[in-house]
């Protein structure tokens, strides 16, 4: 496949070819490397060597002791020099150590610079090297060309026993030829070894390339990316939150919707519990529940659900998905305040049809009087008005009829609820879906206890005090109470002792969203009492009280 001119390689092909590359540019680097050092490291040892010769002449009693012969006057190169100085005892030292050691040469000089012991045609001259350092007290060694070839020169004084006055000089060669041959053995040895490991590199890469090709399902690099980009795109473009993490536990994956719905930060890499999810959701996903369960995040009701993933039998980690689910409540809310209405409305309509009918018949039989009075009766009791004890000491209409309908609601659960003697309401709602959710949240919760408990009592009391613009709710009921143990997770999502109702998102909402809502006016909501199941009388079960600021207004006086 071609794209643009250019060749559209596999993954894994084009790891093969950058891994060869790799293998072999550090191979010869390696060689080049190794070559350099191994050069550096024989030409030492063979300075070395060569100074070690050089020294046990200097140092021998031989040499020593003749050369002082021809230290007295200047020398003069004749047949008979010669010949005395190639069977003299300096020379014997020099060929000795020659055939013994395999240098090149061995030379012995006076101070003078005049060659006491040599190869034969060089006896009695003079050293064309550099002598001054040696003839100064110092040992050097240096690469020289000479007449029998190359070679790494050792220059040693001989110094007069017990002080450092130089008598003469020892001058050993070594010839680079030997130096070259292990150098070159070295090499051969090196280059054996190089190609050894430039064959498993190549064998290494192949079996790498292949499994890259199967880790990548034969993708080329363009595709990769462009199914990564697309994969980014769709996920961070649904409407959802979407979380992922690796089977270690550690976010890989976190679209723009997640870090809104659960209020965190987009940071991969870091363990899923430290990322700032509350502990419903961490729940939730450590749990891997793929059922729908609701949560409550900052103000927002969201529903989340987590699931493992896994490809071919191998674990390849987790994922989290969060809807957005406030809007949906809030018209749900909203959706039961009308259908309380309603229910209250259809209850009127069918009260006053009764009593009209009675007073139709009254008018029409002729008691007039009696027809007068009971209208009176009808005018003063209003609405509804007996149908709860003490719901005239609350003027706000709203509150009103969602009280008759849950009392209605109640009578038909066996329950009886009664409005508190302490309840006194003169303004009206101006938030009446946020308090009206607070209140039938507590309120279907205590008849939930009473009707379940074995108390032959089956109350729920209500009492609902304005102060200015805030409402504050007490619910108290005759049921078993909370049990101690349950006490700390009372407010928390998903706790809960009631049966699973089989709704998506499960219980244990209500409590958790009613504090939220208290919260977020600026209130709260606690429980009171835990209840005390073992009194005779009185109510015995649990207690609540709610504080919501700014949701009543109170109702002008007309002068």
């Amino acid at each position: 496949m071609a794209t643009r001119g250019r060749i559209g390689l596999r993954l894994g092909t084009q790891l093969l070819l950058l891994q060869l590359v790799v293998v072999t540019v550090t191979l010869i680097i390696s060689f080049v490397l190794f070559a350099v050092f191994n050069r550096q490291r024989l030409d030492s040892q063979y300075h070395i060597h060569a100074l070690d010769i050089a020294r046990v002449v200097s140092s021998s009693p031989t040499v020593i002791n003749n050369i002082y012969r021809y230290d007295a006057a200047p020398l003069t190169r004749s047949p008979t020099l010669v010949n005395e100085l190639a069977a003299g005892p300096i020379q014997g030292v020099a060929s000795r150590v020659e055939q013994r050691t395999h240098v090149l040469f061995v030379t012995v000089a006076n101070a003078r610079g005049i060659k006491l012991a040599a190869p034969d045609h060089e006896l009695g001259l003079h050293v064309r090297a550099d002598i001054t350092q040696a003839l100064a007290g110092h040992e050097v060694t240096f690469h020289e060309n000479t007449i029998m070839g190359r070679a790494i020169v050792a220059e040693v004084p001989v110094l007069e026993p017990g002080s450092n006055h130089v008598l003469g000089l020892v001058l050993v060669g070594i010839g680079t030829k030997v130096f070259d041959e292990q150098f070159s053995k070295n090499l051969r040895v090196l280059g054996a070894m190089g190609a050894a490991l430039l064959l498993i590199g190549i064998a290494s890469s192949v079996v790498l390339a292949r499994r890259w090709r199967g880790l990548t399902l034969g993708l080329r690099p363009a595709e990769i990316i462009e199914l990564v980009r697309s994969q980014a795109a769709v996920l961070q473009g649904i409407g959802e939150g979407v979380l992922a993490t690796d089977t270690s536990g550690k976010t890989t994956f976190v679209n723009d919707e997640a870090c809104r719905l659960l209020e965190i930060d987009n940071e991969p890499g870091r363990p899923v519990d430290e990322i700032g999810l509350t502990p419903r959701v961490l729940d939730v996903f450590q749990a891997a529940d793929s059922t729908l369960s609701l949560a409550t995040v900052g103000e927002r009701i969201v529903v989340v659900s987590a699931r493992n993933v896994s490809r071919e039998g191998r674990e390849l980690g987790t994922v989290l998905v969060a809807r957005d689910r406030t809007d949906v409540e809030s018209l749900t809310r909203q959706l039961d305040a009308v259908q309380l209405m309603s229910t209250v409305l259809r209850a009127q309509r069918h009260e006053f049809a009764n009593r009209l009918h009675l007073l139709n018949g009254l008018l029409h039989g002729g008691h007039v009087d009696e027809g007068l009075e009971y209208l009176e009766e009808l005018l003063g009791s209003g609405p509804l008005g007996s149908a709860l004890p003490g719901i005239d000491a609350i003027r706000d209409p709203y509150l009103q009829a969602f009280l008759a309908a849950k009392a209605a609601g109640a009578r038909e659960a066996g329950v009886t609820l009664k409005i508190g003697e302490n309840t006194w309401i003169s303004g009206r709602l101006v938030l009446p879906v946020d308090a009206t959710t607070v209140l039938g949240n507590l309120l279907d919760n205590a008849i939930d206890a009473v009707r379940s408990s074995d108390h032959p009592l089956k109350e729920v009391e209500v009492e609902l005090l304005q102060e200015d613009s805030t409402l504050y709710v007490t619910v108290a009921d005759s049921g078993s109470g909370v049990a101690p143990d349950f006490v700390e997770d009372l407010f928390t999502e998903g706790r809960t002792t009631k049966p699973d109702s089989g709704i998506p998102g499960g219980r244990g909402i209500g409590l958790a969203l009613s504090r939220q809502l208290s919260r977020a006016l600026g209130g709260d909501l606690w429980l009171a009492s835990a209840g005390n199941p073992a009194a005779e009388s009185g109510l015995t079960g649990a207690e609540f009280i709610a504080r919501l600021p700014g949701v009543m207004e109170q109702e002008a006086v007309d002068e």
